[in-house]
């Protein structure tokens, strides 16, 4: 079956889950928070009760084909209930229902991975790394959508990957060729091509500095590569600062970039939409992004170069560095998790039959890639089979730059980003001002 041939509107939804978790925004809220927790606490629950931001129509569209097809015994003897809240209101409501011993059997694991350290600390999640290997499915799920939640939630894994996310450079194949250069292997490298496209009079990266994280992940990129994969970790754990020589250094080469005039005009004022409509105009050709922008790619109204022009390359190795370009940024989107109160049997049996089936039917249905294994690798677009062919290869993921951060560092950090690269910012007074906001261990 031509799975990529379902059109627009699957990958609109990929699009717009996708950009959500990697920016970490807050959604327009919209709708009602719908009803409690689950109709029995006491881990005998009725149903499989399941609240979900009413943004995420993904998840719940799935779960709801599973439960009339492969989890259909499995939602006999627990019917699936669906609750939605608005994303704005979702933290609100899970520390309600907490305090209240009332989550429900699956729940959006929360904003920030503070609020899901908590819960996990108070003994409200299920630990699926136990649960799973108890249930004979651990192999179904992707090694490195394990290593990204560990890195997001303290070594735990208690959170389920239904959306799983890589990131890295788009290029136009075209440019690149034209101008005779090839894949960096090398941070060196990538200056060196986007020095030749600047002299070919080519933009060398789009990117949105209204938006700023798109600026910050090429710091926490060279940063993974310089000093290793757990060089965001060190952060938080208090065993470094981002005002250390190092880490102002990282910042240091991305405003070089920006020095340099590779990022063209305006950047503060450029939006997501315009950075990646610059890229598929063929104005520039280099994008930084998640695999979320496939939504992108596929939108033939947008995508004016062509999808086969579009490839992909990771963040390149920086020399003598202690990190690999093997190791991928990544995120697992909004994941979910399970009450560790509500797990019985039944909840178990449906837990089973979304680990062996989700995988598969999110790639058939929305060409959505997880975390979870598919059974088979359905016809895929050549985009989407060379980021789950990627995902499939990964075994240790990266952390973004506000990956670990609090709310107002990772405001500082996002606002701060476009001055940085602007010039209008040194790397140490913009690294003093996200450390501060941070606050220190």
């Amino acid at each position: 079956m031509n799975t990529w041939s379902r059109g627009r509107r699957a990958r609109t939804v990929l699009k717009v889950t996708g950009v959500s978790a990697a920016a970490l925004l807050a959604l327009t809220a919209c709708g009602g928070s719908g009803g409690g927790g689950s109709s029995s606490g006491g881990g005998d629950p009725q149903e499989f009760s399941f609240l979900i931001n009413a943004e995420n129509t993904t998840i719940p569209d799935e779960l709801t084909t599973l439960s009339k097809d492969q989890c259909k015994a499995e939602n006999k003897d627990l019917p699936l209930k669906i609750e939605t809240v608005p994303q704005t209101q979702l933290d609100q409501k899970l520390q309600l229902l907490a305090g209240q011993d009332a989550l429900p059997v699956s729940f959006a694991a929360g904003n920030t991975p503070a609020l899901t350290e908590t819960l996990d600390k108070d003994g409200q999640l299920l630990d699926f790394e136990k649960t799973f290997t108890d249930l004979g499915v651990i192999d179904q799920i992707s090694p490195a959508a394990i290593s990204t939640i560990k890195s997001l939630y303290g070594g735990k894994f208690n959170v389920l990957p239904y959306q799983y996310n890589i990131e890295g450079f788009w290029y136009n194949k075209k440019i690149f060729a034209d101008n005779g250069l090839e894949v960096p292997q090398t941070y060196d490298d990538l200056v060196s091509d986007a020095a030749a496209l600047d002299e070919a009079g080519v933009q060398p990266f789009s990117a949105s500095g209204e938006q700023g994280w798109p600026l910050t992940r090429l710091i926490s990129g060279y940063l993974s590569r310089e000093l290793g994969p757990d060089a965001m970790q060190r952060i938080k754990d208090g065993d470094a600062k981002l005002t250390d020589p190092e880490y102002v250094d990282a910042a240091q080469k991305i405003a070089d970039l920006g020095d340099k005039g590779y990022f063209g005009k305006g950047l503060g004022s450029i939006d997501y939409d315009t950075a990646i409509n610059t890229f598929l105009k063929g104005d520039a050709g280099i994008l930084y992004m998640g695999s979320w922008v496939l939504g992108s790619f596929a939108d033939e109204s947008l995508n004016k170069i062509g999808s086969d022009n579009i490839g992909f390359f990771p963040f390149p190795n920086v020399e003598g560095g202690a990190g690999s370009s093997e190791q991928l940024p990544a995120n697992v989107g909004l994941p979910m998790a399970f009450s560790a109160k509500q797990y019985n049997k039944k909840v178990g049996a449906w837990l089973k039959c979304i680990a062996e089936n989700y995988g598969q039917a999110s790639l058939e249905d929305q060409n959505s890639i997880s975390g979870f294994v598919p059974a088979t690798t359905p016809e895929l677009d050549p985009l989407t089979k060379l980021v789950q062919d990627t995902v499939d290869k990964t075994t240790e993921s990266t952390l973004w730059f506000e990956a670990l951060f609090g709310s107002k560092a990772t405001t500082v950090s996002q606002t701060n980003a476009a001055p940085l690269v602007s010039g209008d910012q040194s790397p140490e007074d913009f690294m003093k001002k996200v450390q501060d906001a941070q606050g220190s261990k």
